[in-house]
C-alpha cells in the first residue's frame, strides 16, 4: 500500500510510504549497525547475496544478521527487523510484505516408485511424512490429510529445520511439504518430484518487520526499501 498506513487483516500495519521524515530522507546513505533476525533455511540460501549488495548501495551500514526459526522478540531482544514467513498474527508490530512463500509437497522418484504417487489427498494415509516442527496450523484439506499421513509417530521424522528434512526427501525417506526457496533447486535437478500439485496450499508470505516508532532509524527504512521488489515477482526461486 503506497498511500499511507493501512492495517492488515491480522492487525499488523502494512505498507512502506508510511515512515517518519521526508521522502528525500531516502536519497542520503543508511549508516550504523542494523540487527536482523531471520529463518535459518532461508537466510542461508537467500540472504548472503541481499546483504553483499545492499552494502554495495550503503557502504556505511554494518549489519548483524542472527538467524532463528522460532518468532524472537525485536524489541525485547534488541533486533532494528525480523524476517518473518508465514500468516502473521495481530500485532502492535508493522510488516511490510516482501514476497510470497510457496509450499509444495514433494518426494524422490526412488521413493514415489516404492510407495506410488498419490493421486488424492486421501492417498497420503499410508505415507511416510517428514514433518516440520513449526508449521502452522491451518484448516486447509490438504493439511488435513497430512494429520492422517503415516499413522504412527514412531515411523516419521520430525525436524525444526527445513533444509533437513529436504535432505531426507532426496534420500527417500518420504514426502515432504517445503517452501520452494528450499527445494526449487532439488525439483529442476530432477532430485525431487512435485506431489499433488493441484493441491497446494495458499501461499504464506515473507515479511519483514519492525517495530512502530515515531522516528523509525533510517537504517531500518533504507533496509526495508531495498527489499522492496528484490527477489522478483514471481521470487526468482519459483522459475522451475
Amino acid at each position: 500500500m503506497r498511500g499511507g498506513i493501512g492495517l492488515c487483516r491480522d492487525g499488523l500495519f502494512f505498507g512502506s510510504s508510511h515512515f517518519a521524515g521526508k521522502r528525500g530522507d531516502l536519497q542520503t546513505q543508511a549508516r550504523g549497525l542494523l540487527s536482523i533476525s531471520a529463518p535459518v533455511s532461508f537466510a542461508i540460501r537467500h540472504m548472503a547475496p541481499l546483504l553483499n549488495d545492499y552494502q554495495r548501495a550503503h557502504p556505511a551500514a554494518g549489519i548483524d544478521l542472527q538467524l532463528n526459526d522460532r518468532n524472537v522478540d525485536i524489541v525485547e531482544e534488541g533486533f532494528d527487523i525480523a524476517l518473518r514467513i508465514g500468516h502473521l498474527k495481530s500485532s502492535s508490530l508493522i510488516a511490510k510484505r516482501i514476497a510470497p512463500v510457496r509450499l509444495v509437497m514433494h518426494a524422490s522418484p526412488e521413493y514415489l516408485q516404492r510407495h506410488g504417487m498419490p493421486a488424492s489427498p486421501q492417498d497420503l494415509r499410508g505415507h511416510r511424512f517428514l514433518r516440520y516442527s513449526y508449521m502452522e496450523e491451518s484448516r486447509e484439506p490438504l493439511f488435513q490429510w497430512l494429520q492422517l499421513a503415516g499413522g504412527s509417530e514412531m515411523s516419521e521424522i520430525n525436524s525444526n529445520n527445513g533444509d533437513v528434512l529436504m535432505e531426507a526427501a532426496i534420500a527417500g525417506a518420504g514426502i515432504a511439504l517445503q517452501p520452494t526457496f528450499i527445494s526449487s533447486s532439488a525439483i529442476q535437478q530432477g532430485r525431487l518430484r512435485v506431489v499433488l500439485q493441484e493441491h497446494e496450499p495458499e501461499p504464506l508470505g515473507l515479511y519483514a518487520v519492525y517495530a512502530h516508532r515515531q522516528l523509525l532509524a533510517s537504517k531500518v527504512r533504507h533496509f526495508v526499501d531495498f527489499l522492496d521488489g528484490y527477489f522478483g515477482s514471481p521470487p526468482h526461486w519459483d522459475s522451475f
